[in-house]
């Protein structure tokens, strides 16, 4: 561990709660995935971390003196590019496939503790696991509107003025769409906003 070293320009960061999960996942297995580093150039017989940060945290915190790590021979250029793809590629949940997984967890482990394992409240799992899967690929409109629970992180990043204006835009939207609480009414009101603007301009 004395000779692993953050990459000063890591840009992944992750919430308390989910740092407390993977804590916990960690100290409950006693496995977890080997960090990737490069020969460190800074410091002889040293690392640099490019994938495993918050891993690194956790098994310092766990009070792990060595730790599995996968080393590649790899230039500044690379190591921008693998810090900017690693945490952040990935792909989508197959809806059918996540509800039977979380059911058969939830038939093992009560809900509370495993939100304090999974990346989901105690709520969304219980939503979850009472959801059921499509029989065929029309979905009703009600299952559309549970599947939100599920929806992709859609990020974008904007100025001040534009925030006050998406702001103003979105809050005169919620008027008009009903939904069960507030995240999901600011979804459903920017989903309006874009509908009203494909139909205005005839996309």
């Amino acid at each position: 561990m004395d000779k692993l070293i953050p990459h000063p320009g890591n840009p992944n960061r992750m919430s308390k709660a989910n740092f407390a999960k993977l804590v916990r996942n960690i100290q409950r297995t006693s496995r977890y995935e080997p960090l990737v580093v490069r020969p460190a150039s800074e410091r002889q017989d040293c690392f640099q971390i490019i994938n495993g940060h918050n891993r690194c945290r956790a098994l310092r915190e766990l009070g792990y003196k060595t730790v599995d790590v996968v080393v590649w021979d790899i230039d500044d250029k690379d190591a921008d590019i693998l810090l900017a793809t690693l945490n952040h590629l990935g792909g989508s949940d197959v809806l059918e496939k996540k509800l039977a997984l979380l059911k058969r967890l939830n038939q093992r482990m009560q809900t509370r503790e495993l939100a304090k394992l999974l990346p989901h409240t105690a709520k969304q799992i219980e939503r979850l696991a009472n959801l059921k899967g499509p029989a065929h690929p029309d979905h009703n409109s009600k299952l559309k509107t549970q599947n939100l629970i599920l929806a992709n992180p859609f990020v974008f990043f904007v100025n001040d003025q534009q925030r006050k204006i998406i702001d103003k835009a979105v809050s005169v939207a919620m008027s008009k769409v009903e939904a069960r609480n507030k995240a999901m009414k600011r979804t459903a009101a920017l989903t309006y906003i874009a509908q009203r603007f494909i139909t205005t301009v005839n996309l």
